[in-house]
This record gives C-alpha cells, structure tokens and sequence, in this order.
C-alpha cells in the first residue's frame, strides 16, 4: 500500500518574534464577607459528603476556588446523546447502504439524508459532510438544494468569516445560491465550476425574435380609473385561458374596443407591464413592485407562463435579509414557489444569527408558519432537521428549539425520521426538566424502532423517583441483546449501587472505551476516599486518546482539590480552548473566572517564556499542555493569527475538527496580510474537504508574496493522492521551497519530516535520513519515526528499533510509537507493543488488525473475529470491516461477509478491493442458495 507522508497531522507552527511581557494579577476581593460565606457553603458540602477536612487556610483558599465543593458520585449521570445510536451499528450501516443502492433518482438525496443521520452520531464529522454533500449532489427539487446547500455552508461556518455575505458563492454549483434556485436532477455537473460570473443562475424568461421584429398595432385598451392602457388584443389573449375566453369567446368585452379594469385590483403600471411582456416576454425593465403588481394579476387571471416569470425575476432579486423578510410574504401570498425558496435560501445562509430574529422564528417554528410553507413544499424534514441542529446547539433548553423540533415531529413520516426526530425531543424535554412529556417523546422513538431511546425512558423515570422501574427497563435491554453495549452498561449503572455499579461501569468501558462516564466516576469515587492521585491517574487514561472537555474539566476540579493548581490551570485552559464558553462546576462558573482565580497561584510567565515552555511541550509531544500555552499566550495577544493557526493545527492533531476550524477562522479574520488570509482560507476549505479550490487559494497567495505556510499547503494538498514519481519530485520542490523561506524551528521541523516521506517514497533513503536528522537537530521529536523506517528499509531492524524507543521515552503521548515499534521486533515483543498502544489508545486500529492476523494465521478463527468485533464494536472503522468481512469470506460465513462489506461501503462507497470483496462474496452466496 503507498504510504503518504502527509497522513500525519500538520503539527505546530511557532512564529518567530516574541511580544514584550505583561504579567496579569487578580486583586483580592475587599472584606471577607464573601469568602466567609463560601467557606461556610464549603464546609456544609464537605460535612454533607464525609470528605476530607483541611486547615482553615485551605478551606479558606479552597472556598475561593471550589465554591460548590469537589465533585460527588450522587451527582454524576451520562448525557443522553441526541443523535441516533443502535445496538448493532454494522446491521444499520448496512441496511443504509442497502437503501442507497437500491434508490431510485427521487429517492436517492432522502437515503443519503438518513445516512446523514447515522454518521452524526459518530466522532468522524468527514462522514457526515460527505454524505451531507451526497444528498445535496442527488436533490431534485429546489427546496431540497437549498435546504442542502445552506447546510453545507453552515457546516464550514462562513458566517464567521469577517468580511464574506451570505450569499457569496464558493464557486462550485453544489453550494451556488444561484445554482440552488434551478430545479432539476443533475448529480454529474454539481461538483462543477457554477456559472456565477457569467450568468444569474435562475434563467430568465426568454425573449423570441419576433417579439421586436414586427411593429404591432394597438387594437384595444383597458381603462384603469381615470388611465387607458393600449394593447394588442390577441397577445394579451396569449396570456391565459381566461383571458382568451374574455376577448375571443363571445363576451361582451369581445365586441368593446375599451374594456374597464377598475374593480379587478390591477394598477395601471402593472397592466402596462402585462402588455409589454405580452409582446416581449421580458421583465427585467421594471421595478420589483411593478413586478409584484403583475404577479398578483397571472394569480387572479391564472397566467401561468407570466407567473412563472415574475417567480423567477422576483427570486433573482432576494439577496438580504431584509429583502427576503418583506418578499416571502408576497410570495407566501401569491403562491411563488421560487420566490419563497430564495427568500428561505436567504434565512438558511444567514444561520444562526437569523434565528435570533422574531420575524424569522415565526416563519419556522409556528405551526402557522410551517402550514404556509407546507402549502408550497417549503416544510420538509430536511429543513427542520437542519434547524434542530443549530438551535440545539445555540440552546437546548430554549422555546425554540422545542418549537422547532415539534414541527420537526410533524414533518416525520419515515420510521428513521420519527425515531429522530421524537428522539431529540425526549432529550430537549429532559434538559427542560420536562420528564412527563420527555418519556412520552422517547417512548414515541421506542414505538418508532429506537431503542436507544429507552435509555431516555429510563431516565426520565428515574428523574420522577422510579429507580427500580429505570432498572428493568435497561435490565431487559441488556438480557434481550446477546451483544450488549457500552451504553447499555454504563445506563445500568446509575440504578444500581456498590460493586454491581462498579462491574456495570467497568464492563461499558470493556465493550465501549470511549466513554468518558465510567473514567469520572470511577475519578470521583476516589477522591471520596481522598486518593487524589489515583484519582488523576482514572482520567489520564482518557485524556490520553480523547481530547474530552468534560474529562479536562474533571482533571481540573480534582487537581484544585489536590492543590495542584498549576495543572488545573493546565487543564482549563486547554478546555476553553475547546469550548471557550464552557461553564464549570455543574454549570456554576466560566472557565474564564477559574483561569483569573487560578492564575496568581500558578508559574507567572511573559510571552518569551511562552514560546521556550511551548517549544519544549511539542518536542514531548504534549499536546494538551501545547493548546494551554498557546491559550495562555493568546490572553497576552489575542489578535495573533499566527498563534491561532499553530492553535488549530493541534486541535486537529488532538481529533477536534470543530475547535480547530473556529481557530482557523479566527485566525483569518485577524490576520491584517492578504496572502496569510489565503493562506488560512486554504486551509479551510482543504480540511471541510475542497481540495481544488484550497489549491486555488494557495496559487493566488504565491502571486501576491512566497512563504513557507502557502508552499506547505500546496504541497500537503498535492499530497493528498497517491504521488506518481513527477508529482513526488514537484513536492519535493514545492517543500524545498518552504525550507527557504523565514519560519521558526518548529515549522521547519515538521517541512524537513515531510520532506524525508517524500524521500523515502521516491527510495532516496540517504536524503531522507539527512532531513530526519536535520529535523531531530531542531528537536523534531517525532522525525525518530521516519529516521526508524529509514534503518528498516536499509535492513538494519535493530537500529529502527532503538530509535522507536528514543521517541517512546521521550514522547508523552506514545501510543503511536509503540505500535510503530511493533514492525520492528519479534513477534512476541510486537505483541507487548500493540497491548500497550491499545491500552493508551484504544481508538488505533492497527493493533487489532495485527493480533487478529496472527489469530488467523494460528487457525483461531472465531478468536480473529472476536478480536475484530471488540474495536468495530465502538469504531466501525473501513480497515476493520474489510478485513472482517474477509475473514468471514474464508470461512463460508457469506452473509455476514457481505454486511461487513455493505456497512465498510457505506463508510467510502469507492473501496475498490471492498467492492471486489462485496461482489465475490454476492455471487458466492447466491450459488450456495442454489
């Protein structure tokens, strides 16, 4: 398999110059009347929970700093995810699949909208945006591209983006606004260039030659009052049925040269309008309101090509809020399917700020409002499915959200979209501590085929003093699936007590690592018995492979209870950097107001101290203890983009795609240099998945100033494809040319790494090793590992294997070394290496696939598969799938071979050696059922 060197995350950037230093303090607050009262508050919390006394100077501090106390187990509980979860992920993947396969033109955009609805619930947010692209690719009509299209602009979350309009086009027809507005079934041009810059999108009503090749001759008039309106008597005819049976069927009009239109509620400049269109077919040379005029006139007089017209010229003219908020109103009036669409278009791409709008919550969340739309296709499930994530987002408790998810429930009529859409509102309502009317929303999701949705029946039964009823209802989920999960477990565990708890957590971990939960729990039950470190130690195991707020926030609150206050402060801070508005202790307190009390007692560093601590984090490979530098530097200057950039790129490195496009945002709104917002803008669109036109971005920066940031995008974007030897020698090139251009040592560490893959690709292993050592010279910790690949390849096994070992003992986070090592030892050794990479980071595969391997090889088949179902069971990854569903293949277990296969396309549909392994295993099948 063709190894790409830029498959490792881009890693941290430093910038070279360091701001002057300002040391921030906290006052004390004046008098002791407030810190009486929170150490009184404390002392109650501590009396109530039997934990631990201290002297009065800690309880004095820690009334500052705990004002509600350490944790405490009673008031620990999961959340209840809003997404969809099922007992058997694999049977849903593949029965999506099925779907999609089997999907007609009309159907296909739903199926891949339900497919949506399955990868959101899943940690690879790369899944839902292509399946999110799919179904805006497959949409028909026009609601549907709009409702798609806004969606995935929402997703890169443009509106952040200082100095775009939400009507901007990104220059690909499947997010035009333009090209949304043009109904029809076209999924081969969506990925194409739109026509933006040369047309308007929406066609125009065309205008016939012979409309100016004959000079027409005035036969009649309409009088208007006190106006007479001259027109030609068949081409007003030509207008409609009505008006044809008016001047040719025998009425008394059909003899009048002059007929009264004073009472049919048209004005004279519309009438006047109606003629020139009934000669030219032409529109654009009115006003809107003239427009307007001769919408409500083909309404009345049941004109169908004029109206059509006027709907389409009105729907080119919608481009702001305002504009759509005065212009959906006639067109909810007169019945204008396009002109409502773009006015929706316009409230869409203006998320989530419009939802902030009474205007706008009317039009969406009123059943009034969704009747209106409903009665011109413009209430879908699609549409309110988008709204529920964003207002779920913005408040889960609001009046909104609840609105807008109860007219979610209405537009349900498939059994996935009442499963989710009931589903959510369960959840809100708990939130809301609604609980009558949450367990009869998860009940309804129950009813519908969710039976996750049990574990919110549960809960809200517990929350209404049924314990025991909460017991037997995920009791009997778990007695009812001979493969229980992780979830299921960890539900159980909050209606049981003492060591039956404690097995039910253990066990979710077992099946379900991922979990955060049971590591709290687990956390908080040890500082009830004053073990602080053991405590820590519960949540480091996490904290190692899951960058989880809640978990951070735990490490912190315990690390205060320890006085460890450096590490708590730590711990914040890389939190906020995750969620900057994320409130601590239960809700009580902003992280921020932790960071003000905890920094007077913490290492009091200046800018230039920032960057050598920073510089020392990353070549640990501490990326945690990098993102609360890089935070505590932004206090310092928080317009720093360059700063942002370094931040984002260990967001991705630490999994957190979401926090890391927010820095990248930010960090090209600040940047004041045109070339480095390109730069940033690049990046934005390569990592939502728009190569070309981040490559596009990167050509035009070059053409405005060379650096080593726009060189490295290209040639990370160019990477991103299996290289062919003219490709390799064009990045070599291309990351050369980055060498030479200023950047700080760290930077050009990670170039000089890249450029030794690259090296080693094109078998140039003594010019790989030099840029491996160049880098490690500039304490480039992680070019051990391409320094270890180049002693491999050159048949030097022990060598690679002690330089693993350098980067083992040097690297905080380790697990990827040790499985790394793992190919260059014995096979008992490598078997040591993989248990203890699964056990600091059970998300990495590889292990699993290797000791499955050797299970295969040992003839253990049933033990290989176990061992392949452990990790699929809370990672459905496609190398897992694959070879699982291989494995069945060789044991004549064609039926789940061919699942394993359907649910791995559903992940990426273009596999080809799961494609070929999907069709053998088909046509095996079927012969075997002969």
């Amino acid at each position: 398999m063709h190894h790409n060197p830029f498959t490792t995350m881009r890693s941290l950037k430093l910038a070279e110059g360091c701001k002057g230093t300002q040391v921030y303090a906290l006052n004390p607050p004046p008098g002791g009347g407030v810190g009486d009262k929170l150490l009184q508050h404390l002392q109650d919390h501590l009396r109530v929970n039997s934990i631990r006394s201290k002297s009065s100077r800690t309880y004095h501090q820690s009334s500052l700093l705990l004002p509600y106390g350490l944790p405490v187990t009673d008031l620990l509980e999961p959340q209840i995810d809003p997404s969809l979860r099922f007992p058997d992920l694999v049977e849903k993947m593949a029965e999506v699949y099925r779907r999609v396969a089997a999907s007609t033109n009309l159907e296909r955009s739903g199926a891949f909208l339900e497919q949506c609805a399955v990868f959101r619930g899943l940690s690879d947010p790369k899944l839902f945006r292509r399946s999110l692209r799919s179904s805006r690719q497959h949409a028909v009509d026009v609601h549907a591209k709009v409702v798609l299209s806004s969606w995935l602009r929402f997703e890169r979350r443009e509106d952040e983006l200082i100095g775009t309009c939400s009507m901007d086009c990104c220059g690909r027809n499947l997010e035009c606004p333009k090209a949304s507005l043009v109904p029809g079934y076209d999924p081969v041009t969506v990925y194409d260039p739109c026509r933006c810059s040369g047309s308007n999108g929406v066609a125009e009503c065309s205008t016939s030659d012979e409309a100016f090749a004959f000079a027409f001759e005035y036969d009649m008039s309409f009088c208007i009052g006190d106006e007479e309106v001259r027109c030609v008597r068949y081409k007003i005819a030509s207008l409609s049925r009505p008006f044809e049976a008016m001047l040719y069927g025998g009425f008394r009009e059909t003899k009048l040269g002059t007929i009264s239109f004073t009472q049919n509620g048209v004005s004279v400049e519309g009438m006047r309008a109606a003629e020139v269109f009934s000669r030219t077919k032409r529109l654009d040379e009115f006003p809107p309101h003239v427009v307007l005029d001769l919408l409500k006139l083909a309404n009345r007089f049941c004109c169908d090509e004029l109206k059509s017209c006027c709907d389409t010229h009105l729907a080119r003219l919608v481009s702001t809020l305002d504009e759509a908020m005065v212009l959906i109103e006639y067109g909810l009036e007169e019945s204008a399917y396009l002109l409502v669409a773009a006015c929706l278009q316009v409230f869409l791409r203006e998320l989530p700020s419009s939802m902030h709008n009474p205007n706008v919550i009317k039009i969406f969340c009123s059943v009034e409002g969704r009747e209106r739309l409903a009665s011109l296709g413009h209430a879908s499930f699609a549409l309110y499915f988008f709204l529920s994530q964003i207002a779920m987002e913005d408040d889960m408790k609001s009046n909104t959200t609840v609105m807008i998810l109860e007219r979610l429930v209405e537009c349900a009529v498939e059994s996935w979209e009442k499963q989710l859409a009931y589903h959510q509102l369960g959840v809100v309502m708990l939130e809301r501590k609604e609980y009558k009317d949450a367990q009869r929303a998860f009940n309804t999701a129950v009813e519908a085929g969710h039976l996750y949705s049990l574990v919110g029946v549960a809960r809200s039964k517990f929350k209404r003093d049924h314990r025991y009823s909460a017991y037997k209802i995920i009791n009997s989920l778990i007695s009812d699936h001979k493969a229980a999960t992780g979830w299921m477990h960890q539900e159980r565990s909050l209606y049981c007590s003492g060591k039956e708890k404690l097995l039910d957590l253990d066990t979710a971990t077992e099946l379900d690592p991922t979990l955060t939960f049971p590591y709290k729990f687990r956390a908080v039950a040890l500082v009830e018995e004053n073990q602080f470190n053991a405590a820590i130690s519960e949540l480091n195991k996490v904290l190692g492979f899951k960058a989880s707020p809640d978990c951070l926030e735990m490490r912190a609150w315990v690390s205060i209870g320890k006085e460890d206050y450096e590490g708590a402060l730590k711990d914040i801070r890389a939190l906020l950097t995750l969620e900057p508005n994320f409130m601590m202790f239960n809700g009580k307190i902003h992280g921020d107001h932790m960071v003000e009390l905890l920094r007077p007692l913490a290492h009091q560093r200046n800018q230039a101290d920032c960057w050598m601590q920073l510089f020392d984090h990353w070549s640990s490979v501490d990326d945690i203890g990098s993102l609360a530098v890089v935070h505590d530097m932004l206090a310092h200057d928080p317009g720093n983009s360059l700063l942002r950039f370094r931040q984002s790129l260990l967001l991705l490195r630490l999994n957190c795609q979401k926090a890391a496009m927010r820095s990248l945002r930010l960090a090209r709104n600040h940047s004041k240099l045109k070339h480095e917002r390109l730069v940033y803008e690049g990046w934005i669109l390569y990592d939502t998945g728009h190569r070309e036109e981040a490559l596009a971005k990167a050509e035009e920066s070059i053409s405005i100033q060379r650096s080593f940031e726009v060189f490295f995008l290209k040639a990370y974007a160019l990477a991103d494809s299996t290289l062919d030897p003219k490709s390799s020698e064009y990045v070599i090139q291309l990351l050369e040319e980055a060498l030479r251009c200023p950047s700080d040592a760290l930077r050009k560490g990670q170039a000089l790494n890249n450029l030794g893959s690259v090296y080693v690709d094109c078998d140039k292993l003594d010019l790989a090793a030099d840029c491996y050592t160049n880098a490690l010279n500039i304490k480039h910790t992680r070019a051990h590992q391409g320094l270890a690949r180049v002693y491999h390849l050159k048949n030097q096994r022990k060598a690679a294997y002690d330089e693993m070992t350098k980067l083992i003992e040097k690297a905080q986070n380790n697990a990827s070394a040790y499985e790394k090592r793992s190919e260059y030892c014995d096979r008992e050794m490598a078997q040591s290496d993989l248990s203890l990479a699964t056990e600091l980071d059970p998300l990495r595969t590889y292990p699993y696939r290797y000791r499955a391997a050797v299970l295969m090889d040992d003839h253990k088949e049933n033990e290989a598969i176990e061992e392949l179902s452990k990790a699929i069971s809370f990672k459905p990854d496609l190398q897992l799938l694959h070879l699982r569903a291989a494995f069945y293949d060789s044991m004549g277990e064609g039926a789940s071979a061919i699942k394993d296969c359907e649910a791995a396309l559903c992940i990426d549909p273009s596999h080809a050696d799961t494609l070929d392994l999907y069709h053998k295993a088909r046509e095996t099948n079927a012969t075997d059922q002969k």
